[in-house]
């Protein structure tokens, strides 16, 4: 596959870390794949060092938590492709370790569902236009365990109730758009070890093939799930 006739993959907050390595797999598996970073100099840099390794990889400036920018980014996808395949929700912030539920900023949660859970909401609004003009739409919600209510504790309470949140979208988006074939899932990725997971986590690339599951579901796979490996996690 490739250029008019290649699927078009969009991924948030794209320039490090799991979201660049998801690029880098749907770029190697015949996307256009287009890495949307809230930095465009850093994109562009990140696009690069793909480039280098042989792949054709497109970026475009995206900041999820500014409208603004989802609908600018929105209207070049248009122009550029006019259709959308695959949206990647991976855009996150803020794995607020040193905080607890009964002190927590609350600043700090409105930042984390601004980014974190609306902002994935509102691009998938932007784009499920350019998704229903694709054969086999697919959204995939980077999630976290953290946002388990089953398995859920103190720690981490801005990133865990927006990842929460998150889930809860995914299951409202998935049954609104199941008419029209878009299936919408969430992912977690498990503990990679990135800038925000930290180090002691798996591999990157075995994160990266956990969300890669979801966007290559079959027309009549899942939709509305929560999943790690391919596997279901409790909600």
């Amino acid at each position: 596959m490739s250029g008019a006739h290649a699927p078009v993959a969009v991924v948030t907050g794209a320039n490090r870390g799991i979201g660049l390595e998801v690029v880098r797999q749907l770029a190697e598996r015949g996307f256009t794949a287009v890495l949307g970073s809230r930095d465009a100099v850093k994109g562009e840099a990140a696009a690069m060092s793909l480039a280098e390794a042989g792949l054709s990889v497109v970026t475009h400036q995206l900041d999820v938590a500014d409208s603004e920018s989802v609908t600018a980014f929105a209207q070049w996808l248009t122009a550029e492709y006019g259709r959308c395949d695959v949206l990647v929700n991976n855009a996150a912030i803020l794995y607020d370790t040193w905080q607890r539920p009964a002190s927590a900023d609350l600043d700090v949660v409105r930042q984390a569902l601004e980014t974190n859970t609306l902002g994935a909401w509102r691009t998938a609004q932007a784009l499920v236009p350019l998704l229903r003009r694709s054969p086999h739409p697919r959204v995939v919600n980077v999630s976290s365990g953290g946002g388990s209510l089953a398995g859920m504790g103190a720690g981490t309470p801005a990133y865990s109730v927006s990842k929460a949140a998150l889930n809860a979208a995914t299951r409202l988006l998935a049954a609104d758009l199941k008419g029209d074939r878009i299936l919408v899932n969430a992912v977690c990725p498990g503990w990679v070890a990135t800038d925000m997971g930290g180090p002691g986590g798996r591999p990157v690339s075995e994160g990266a093939r956990s969300v890669l599951w979801a966007v290559e579901l079959p027309d009549n796979g899942p939709t509305g799930g929560f999943y790690r490996d391919g596997r279901p996690l409790d909600w």
